[in-house]
C-alpha cells in the first residue's frame, strides 16, 4: 500500500498549497477520489468550496470540465447536443462539459430538476444518452458538486435519490485565526491556484483506485459496517436511514483510508473516521428532531457513541 499513500500524500501537499488548515476535509476529498466516488462540497460562502474542487482537479492530470449552474440551464447545455453536419448529411454529437474525466459543477442546487436529472445516468452508470444515443464517460470519472446551504431563494433541493449517488459529503468551516492569516499572506501577489501543477497521471490514479480494492476487511469489521447502517433505520430521530450503498460506501471508503495510513486492512476506527461524511447525507430526519433542531451528524455521533467496536483480529491471517 506504500504506493497509494505515496500517490496520496503528494496529492493531499499539493491541495494544501491552496487549502490551508483542513488536512481532514482535504483527506476526505481523497479518499472519495480513490473510491470512485463523487464529492458533495457543502458549506457557507468564501469558506474555499470551489477552490478544494479545482485545486484536487489541477492536482491530477486529467480533462477537466466545470459548470456553473443556474436556473435558465438547460440537460443539453451538460451533456451536449447532436448537430447535423451539412457535408456529411448526418448527425453528430457535440460533447458537453460532463464529457470530462473530472467535473467541478458548481452550486448545483441553482439548476431545476430536470438538469439536475441529467447528471443522475452520468454519476451512476458513467454515460450520457443524447438522443437515444449512448455515449460512455471517460475513465477515471468524478463529479465534484458544490452546494450553498443557507441561501435557498432561486434554488432547487437536490432529491434524495441524487444525494444518495454522491459518495461523501463534506464540509471546509471557517480557519481558525492563523490560518486566515496565512490565507491572506499566500494570496498577497497571486492566487497560489495558479500556479499548481499536476503531481499524478490519470493511469496512476486508476492504478490506486484498483490496488485498494485488495485492501482487507474482516468478517467482524464488515458486520460492524452492516450494524451502524442498519441502526440509521432504527434510531429514533431518523425517519429513513440509509439504504445498502451506504454499507457499500462506508466499505470502500474504508479501504481506501486503510491505504492512505499504508495499511492492508481495514480497522474500525477507519469507518468511524468516515462514517459522518459517509452517512450523514443519506439520513432524513424525523419531524421531531427537526423541531429540537438535532443533526444527522449528531444522530451518526449517537449511533458510534452506542455501537459496540468489534474485537479480535483485523488483519489477515
Amino acid at each position: 500500500m506504500d504506493n497509494v499513500q505515496d500517490f496520496a500524500e503528494r496529492l493531499i501537499a499539493n491541495i494544501e498549497r491552496v487549502i490551508v488548515g483542513k488536512r481532514l476535509t482535504v483527506e476526505l476529498a481523497v479518499i472519495g477520489l480513490l473510491s470512485q466516488g463523487h464529492l458533495l462540497i457543502e458549506d457557507v460562502p468564501g469558506v474555499g468550496k470551489t477552490m478544494l474542487a479545482r485545486s484536487l482537479a489541477r492536482s491530477l492530470n486529467c480533462s477537466f470540465g466545470r459548470i456553473q449552474f443556474t436556473p435558465d440551464m438547460l440537460p443539453s447545455d451538460v451533456t451536449g447536443v447532436s448537430i447535423f453536419n451539412q457535408a456529411t448529411r448526418k448527425f453528430e454529437y457535440q460533447p458537453g462539459p460532463l464529457m470530462a474525466q473530472v467535473v467541478l459543477t458548481d452550486e448545483i442546487n441553482r439548476a431545476t430538476p430536470k438538469t439536475q436529472a441529467a447528471l443522475l445516468e452520468a454519476m451512476e452508470e458513467r454515460q450520457i444518452t443524447v438522443d437515444g444515443v449512448t455515449h460512455p464517460l471517460p475513465a477515471p470519472f468524478m463529479v465534484m458538486a458544490t452546494q450553498n446551504p443557507i441561501e435557498y431563494e432561486g434554488t432547487f433541493a437536490l432529491p434524495e435519490a441524487q444525494l444518495d449517488r454522491f459518495l461523501l459529503r463534506i464540509r471546509l468551516g471557517y480557519p481558525e485565526l492563523k490560518e486566515e492569516v496565512e490565507v491572506m499572506d499566500r494570496q498577497q501577489f497571486r492566487h497560489p491556484i495558479l500556479d499548481l501543477t499536476p503531481v499524478s497521471s490519470a493511469e496512476e490514479l486508476i492504478e490506486a483506485q484498483e490496488a485498494i480494492k485488495s485492501i482487507h476487511v474482516a468478517p467482524a469489521v464488515k458486520e460492524y459496517i452492516v450494524r451502524l447502517v442498519q441502526r440509521t433505520r432504527e434510531h429514533e430521530h431518523t425517519s429513513l436511514g440509509a439504504s445498502p450503498r451506504g454499507s457499500l460506501t462506508l466499505y470502500r471508503t474504508g479501504q481506501a483510508r486503510a491505504a492512505l495510513h499504508a495499511r492492508a486492512y481495514v480497522l474500525p476506527d477507519d469507518i468511524k473516521a468516515v462514517a459522518s461524511a459517509v452517512l450523514a447525507h443519506r439520513l432524513i430526519l424525523s419531524p421531531g428532531a427537526r423541531l429540537r433542531d438535532i443533526t444527522v451528524e449528531e444522530v451518526v455521533e449517537d449511533l458510534l457513541d452506542k455501537l459496540p467496536v468489534p474485537e479480535g483480529r483485523y488483519g489477515q491471517n
